[in-house]
């Protein structure tokens, strides 16, 4: 199974926090929110997740690598020349990564699975 997590927005609400850190890196309960949304797809049987970015994407790249530390496999689907996609847009970008029927899930939003 396929999940896509929004990781490309500019944080702009949660300023001063977001100004050097993308708002899905920021923690949440001791980890970054996003870690939470990965665990919480690999418990579920999510075998590969995309993440589209762009404000600060690097930082999310090294941060979470290509996944295997969270027992999946983690592409990442670069948006930081294009500008704001919004989110049909990083969809629609993504959708070459996307083989599947998949799930999406806002990087900056607390789930309760």
């Amino acid at each position: 199974m396929t999940a896509m997590i929004l990781a490309a927005g500019l944080g702009t609400r949660m300023r001063p926090l977001t100004n050097n850190r993308p708002k899905p890196l920021l923690e949440v309960g001791g980890k970054a929110l996003i870690v939470w949304h990965i665990e919480q797809l690999q418990n579920l049987g999510f075998k590969k997740i995309v993440i589209n970015i762009a404000y600060l994407g690097q930082q999310i790249i090294d941060y979470l690598g290509d996944g295997s530390r969270y027992g999946v496999n983690i592409v990442f689907s670069d948006e930081q020349n294009e500008g704001a996609l919004e989110t049909a847009g990083g969809i629609f970008k993504a959708l070459p990564l996307l083989s599947e029927t998949f799930l999406v899930v806002n990087g900056d939003v607390w789930t309760d699975y």
